[in-house]
């Protein structure tokens, strides 16, 4: 058997290729198809079939570029009004030669929510592995909010069940395959390994230490989460079937007057350069969003139908802003600056800074009651696990649409885990007209890193 787990950054997605006897199985493809193309190339197989795990909420699947290279069949879970493809049922099997995979329905996460056992019947009828997608993570369960407080109740008790009457009952040494790593909004506290076993997350697994399913569904409750507002997008994409791209966009290169008159049109100015470079020297209203973290934040701040121009910090780094974007849903991205900011700043174009407040500096202010207000941006869990006193606390996928929150008549610190969130925040408060705004380097870690002090939960 060939089994390959593709790992794409940022939205911690991981989908898998499965391979035998010259046939080939895709689970949860990503949108940019180039790599399940090229293994298949390599190991000489046809794609025969592509199976989903449920409805992705938060990358734009790639089920349908894949069928424009083969013939293969789209399967997916049933319930919904899929526009593409075909309907699973309870144990359906799909044969790559000895390899058996088994559809088993395991609702929760989403009501199409679907796991698929592997079994290699040359070896014996003992499932060897189980993709649990959204499900079942590494010392996590999906999340089960997805549909509203009021459905989230009913889908903790579907998730318990799928669980424990499903998934658990495989088999101890079963392999579990999930949808996503650790970093993905899907679920609360995904643990940082690739890899782990049923009996390993039934010992290990926070979630699975619950003896009732009403004290389960209490705990899945309980959990706090941020919905980024651009799921809802990816869910209507996934489910009518996303524009097939057939190959990736090549925005083209473009003169800073180029540059300029797009932006005076209506384009929007990415800049992926790290936050100190960024801070240095930048194109007034440029969002900072860092390259690897393109595919999740491009989501809370660009609309899908806004063209996106891009400033990087070399021309090589424009592929990896093409593919984090598309995976995203955004296909209008309209150009690149030709020589970078170097040549914005050369042609005589206007530009501006982002001050780069460290951590001594600001405890400095903060002692001496300068006038100054601390922006929190990172999430809530992060939050309640240390920060500074009298902060304000937004979340930076939130600060747009709460602008009327921050006060204008003092300056302003942006403040997140490291830096690079703040960074975002601090150029959406400088797209909004906030003059006097910092953003931290190293933000909470260094300064916690400093011994400064900390405020715990809701203060």
């Amino acid at each position: 058997m060939i089994f390959e787990r593709i790992k794409t950054e940022g939205t911690a997605h991981y989908s898998y290729f499965i391979a035998n006897s010259g046939e080939a199985a895709v689970i949860d493809p990503r949108r940019d198809i180039g790599i399940y193309l090229e293994l298949s190339r390599r190991y000489e197989v046809n794609i025969k079939y592509v199976l989903e795990t449920h409805r992705n909420e938060d990358y734009v699947a790639g089920s349908l570029e894949i069928k424009q290279f083969y013939p293969a069949e789209i399967w997916h879970g049933p319930g919904l009004d899929w526009k593409y493809g075909n309907v699973i049922k309870e144990g359906q099997d799909f044969q790559l030669g000895q390899i058996r995979i088994n559809a088993l329905l395991t609702p929760g996460h989403t009501d199409e929510s679907v796991s698929y056992v592997l079994t290699d019947t040359g070896s014996g009828e003992t499932p060897a592995m189980v993709f649990t997608g959204d499900t079942l993570f590494v010392d996590d369960t999906g999340r089960i909010d997805l549909y509203g407080t009021k459905e989230a109740s009913r889908l903790a008790g579907n998730l318990w069940d799928s669980l424990h009457k499903k998934l658990l009952p495989l088999g101890d040494g079963v392999i579990i395959c999930p949808g996503h790593g650790s970093g993905s909004f899907c679920g609360t506290h995904i643990g940082g390994r690739d890899e782990s076993t049923l009996g390993t997350e039934k010992l290990q697994n926070p979630a699975l230490q619950f003896k009732t399913r009403d004290v389960f569904v209490k705990y899945k409750l309980a959990e706090k989460i941020e919905r980024p507002h651009y799921f809802t997008y990816m869910e209507k994409l996934n489910l009518a079937g996303p524009p097939v791209l057939g190959k990736l966009p090549a925005p083209p290169p473009l003169t800073t007057a180029e540059y300029q008159r797009m932006m005076e049109k209506g384009a929007v100015s990415v800049d992926t350069r790290i936050p100190v470079s960024f801070g240095g020297l930048h194109i007034p209203n440029s969002y900072n969003i860092w390259l690897e973290g393109l595919s999740v934040f491009s989501g809370w701040v660009l609309a899908p139908d806004q063209p996106i121009l891009l400033t990087v910090e070399e021309p090589g780094q424009v592929e990896r802003a093409v593919r984090a974007l598309t995976r995203s849903g955004y296909d209008h991205l309209a150009g690149y600056l030709r020589g970078g900011i170097e040549a914005w700043h050369n042609a005589g174009f206007a530009t501006e800074a982002t001050y780069q407040l460290s951590v001594q500096e600001l405890r400095h202010k903060l002692e001496n009651k300068e006038p100054l207000t601390v922006l929190d941006v990172r999430d809530d869990a992060e939050w309640q696990n240390g920060h500074i006193r009298d902060a304000i606390h937004i979340y930076v996928g939130h600060l747009e649409s709460r602008l009327n929150e921050v006060p204008r008549d003092r300056p302003i610190a942006v403040f997140c885990n490291v830096g690079y969130r703040a960074s975002l925040g601090a150029s959406i408060l400088q797209r909004a007209g906030f003059i006097r705004v910092s953003n931290v380097p190293g933000s909470f870690q260094a300064w916690k890193a400093a011994g400064y002090p900390l405020v715990f939960g809701v203060d």
